[in-house]
């Protein structure tokens, strides 16, 4: 078979994928000797429609399973679907115009399954179309049975530990998704607020001015705080002041945690406004005054504010406040505010109760864990290392929505006992079903259930056990642990990172990979946005790998490296698109040299080979160095870009022009047809992990029954030969190099063709080794620049700096 004139990644890709599929090419075998490489894959969240930027992140850890597929290892490499929790209800919501507490909980899950079911087809339908190497076998749902099952079991552990515990006490609030949420959950918002200075008065009758954004929590301000060295207060300390309007009563206490440069040195504690107030109320034990309901409401404490959403009741004190003269002053700032990373909406700080997971106590471990961890790129360590320190509160696992991972727990009607399921009986909905033994405390049998379920993160924080099939195949699981790769994005090293090396830490004692390779954002073409499933995600990446190809969108995808955000780049995409066009014409070039070719080891010192041949086979084993060194640190984008680089200026654009004559002459080709043999095939390759369908595409047409492999991606990854490696061959290389450019510049000159013939060309030198070379590589220049002659020279004058001005070569053409 011949490869055809034009290749059409339309119908090749599809073609491909099918047939990689049917023969069971990316299969991870339970009983190879094989190394094991395992790869904790992401599994993507059911929040929308997939966008370009999850194409760009997942698509590095493709390279990855690719390049490590083909250094002779046995690559497990699976995939997921997050589809319970918050992030999938609230795209029911939006998909289908309804709110959960309107239909029903049963009705609700229901159309939560049917939603997210459509979603991970959807999904797997463009990983398959951008050509990841996954064994779909091993994929999983979180919501499914066996997850379900690890996820439960993992907080019964914790549980009998005590690592899990419920508590009555602030939580962060989402008052739009009307939940609990942690705090890895919360990003900052800048915004534009008010800041009021209002009067506070003091026994003396003086006043004491105190600013604040949110003058609405001033009846459940509990006490005043004042920096312990700020000298304009040190008079005040132990005495109290009066809350505005209120009345109240509340000390004045001394912490370095007040600014003394803030608003007017003196700050009001609510119960609560932000995570200083929870922690000030926590260290002085003062008094609780519940202001601010689940809906974003008043609450009776606020008195004539009472049921006023927030914002409202805000505008509604101030005015009260100028009315009463107690409004000493307004002024716009700039503000940072927290809110839910899921609908940007400012969150509350509300007692409840709230089933929490201790890490608080844990840091130094889980800083030690973090240690352990190859972080790629190394930085991105810092940043688990900032959010580990930088920690506050333990973690909140539960939420009060419907679709998610029940908890299994019940609680005594008599006594309030907290009763757990048994091991065998999960996983376990308490909704539907009762303990199968009385209360242990008191030998009640009324129960009530919990209505929580746990966040998505207790279940995806489970991953590694989830697909390693832990409970299912423990012989299987421990070849697998620890994963040899957790690959994601660098957004969620605080959430999916953190919490997965704090279930390892809190159940195994252990790391739960041995790699963290953190990727960047896609970010849209303004490059300020970045691209998100629930908000719209731009382009279709569908159309996009229709309209170019799949390889030309992995392109994209590998040329930015690991951790850092790329902009979608349709000039760049095209750019993948000319190097997969030019890779098949230089195939279909060489196919005809290669057809009946048998390659066969050749030894350096032939002399079969030319100075061109030499050059070439030195930068192609050269270059094999180079890239295993850069896949050590998943360095893919440096790859791309030196075998690129290879590729275009190397052997397209020079080697093959100084092998030409000899290729279709056929005098003294063996050197010729062995080097394009070597250099082309170690080309597709080392392409073959970012660029598979064309590269794979070449293999089986051209090298396939040769190199011994029905497909590139079960081929063995090129090995250098250092016998090939000469230094000399190399600097000849750049010099015949130079000549070329020299040529080409001197054609477009004098507007002639590339094509064009010469007369004759002068090289003179006043390097005698270097002019032997030349005369070596008459063949390869003739070729090279279509010229009649080449005549080499030693100029007796070479010693005269002011003649060379420094320069080695002298070239002097003809027409």
């Amino acid at each position: 078979m011949t490869l055809k004139k034009w290749y059409n990644p339309r119908t090749a890709e599809p073609h491909l994928q099918e047939q990689w599929q049917e023969s069971d090419v990316y299969h991870f075998s339970n009983n190879s000797d094989l190394p094991i490489y395992s790869i904790d894959t992401p599994p993507p969240t059911v929040s929308g429609k997939l966008h370009l930027g999850h194409v760009y992140s997942y698509s590095h850890a493709d390279f990855l399973a690719r390049y490590k597929r083909m250094t002779s290892h046995n690559v497990f490499y699976p995939m997921g679907y997050d589809d319970n929790g918050l992030p999938t209800e609230r795209l029911v919501e939006r998909t289908l115009g309804i709110k959960a507490q309107d239909i029903g909980r049963s009705v609700f899950i229901e159309k939560c399954l049917e939603v997210s079911e459509i979603a991970e087809k959807d999904y797997r339908e463009l990983w398959t179309r951008l050509g990841l190497s996954i064994d779909w076998r091993y994929s999983y749902r979180t919501i499914d049975s066996h997850s379900r099952r690890i996820a439960q079991l993992s907080f019964l552990d914790l549980y009998t530990k005590d690592l899990a515990y419920r508590d009555r006490a602030p939580s962060i609030w989402c008052p739009e998704c009307q939940t609990a949420i942690a705090q890895a959950e919360l990003n900052d918002l800048d915004r534009e607020a008010e800041f009021h200075t209002l009067a506070f008065s003091l026994d003396s009758n003086q006043v004491l001015p105190i600013a604040t954004t949110r003058p609405e929590l001033l009846p459940a301000c509990v006490a005043v705080f004042v920096h312990p060295q700020d000298a304009r207060f040190g008079h005040l300390m132990g005495k109290r002041a009066t809350v505005p309007y209120f009345g109240q009563k509340v000390p004045i206490l001394a912490d370095q945690g007040a600014n003394p440069d803030k608003g007017t040195g003196a700050v009001m504690c609510c119960t609560f406004g932000d995570t200083a107030d929870v922690e000030w109320w926590r260290k002085y034990k003062l008094p609780l005054v519940e202001i601010i309901d689940r809906d974003g409401r008043m609450m009776g404490a606020a008195g004539l504010l009472k049921g006023l959403p927030a914002a409202t009741a805000r505008q509604k004190i101030v005015d009260i406040l100028h009315e009463n003269q107690l409004l000493l002053n307004q002024q716009s700032i700039s503000q940072s505010v927290r809110v839910h990373e899921r609908c940007d909406t400012p969150v509350e700080y509300i007692v409840s109760s709230q089933w929490f997971i201790r890490v608080l106590d844990f840091k130094e471990d889980f800083l030690r864990a973090g240690d352990q961890v190859n972080w790629h790129p190394p930085h991105m360590k810092h940043r688990y290392q900032q959010w580990v320190e930088d920690l506050s509160w333990d973690w909140g696992i539960s939420r009060q929505r419907y679709f998610g991972v029940p908890f299994p727990v019940w609680y005594c009607e008599a006594c309030g006992a907290t009763i757990t399921a048994a091991h065998d009986q999960l996983p376990i909905d308490p909704l539907s079903q009762s303990p199968d033994s009385p209360c242990p405390d008191c030998g009640h049998r009324s129960f009530n259930p919990e209505q929580d379920v746990m966040d998505t993160w207790a279940t995806s924080s489970m991953s590694p056990q989830i697909v390693g099939q832990w409970l299912k195949d423990d012989q299987m699981y421990e070849k697998l642990v620890p994963f040899s790769c957790r690959p994601q994005a660098h957004e969620i090293i605080r959430t999916w990172a953190f919490y997965t090396i704090v279930k390892s830490h809190h159940h195994f004692g252990t790391i739960p990979w041995t790699n963290a390779v953190i990727s960047g954002w896609g970010l849209a073409p303004s490059g300020e946005e970045k691209l998100s499933k629930s908000r719209g995600g731009g382009s279709s990446p569908l159309q996009i790998i229709e309209d170019t190809s799949a390889d030309a969108v992995r392109y994209w995808a590998a040329s930015t490296g690991l951790g850092k955000d790329a902009t979608i780049d349709e000039e760049r995409i095209r750019a993948g698109s000319k190097l997969v066009t030019k890779l098949w014409n230089v195939a279909r070039f060489s196919e005809r040299f290669l057809s009946d070719y048998s390659p066969q080891g050749k030894n350096s010192s032939s002399d079969e080979f030319s100075p061109a041949d030499r050059w070439i086979l030195a930068r192609v084993n050269s270059l094999i160095l180079r890239c295993n060194t850069l896949w050590e640190t998943v360095d893919y984008a440096t790859v791309k870009s030196e075998v690129e680089l290879f590729f275009w200026r190397d052997l397209a654009d020079n080697y093959l022009e100084m092998a030409k004559k000899r290729l279709y002459d056929g005098l003294n080709a063996s050197g010729a047809r062995y080097t394009l043999y070597e250099a082309l095939l170690t080309t597709i390759k080392l392409l073959a992990p970012i660029l598979p369908h064309v590269t794979d595409c070449i293999y089986q047409e051209t090298f396939s029954q040769k190199d011994g492999c029905p497909t590139i991606h079960h081929a063995i990854w090129p090995r250098a030969d250092r016998r090939w490696i000469d230094r000399k061959a190399l600097s000849l290389g750049s010099t015949l190099l130079e000549i070329a450019t020299a040529v080409r510049r001197y054609k477009s000159e004098n507007n002639l063709s590339l094509g064009a013939e010469l007369t004759a060309i002068h090289l003179v030198t006043k390097d005698e080794e270097l002019a032997q070379q030349l005369k070596a590589a008459h063949a390869d220049l003739i070729s090279l620049t279509r010229s009649e002659q080449i005549l080499v020279g030693i100029d007796l004058r070479a010693n005269l700096e002011e003649y060379w001005s420094n320069a080695i070569l002298q070239i002097a053409i003809k027409r």
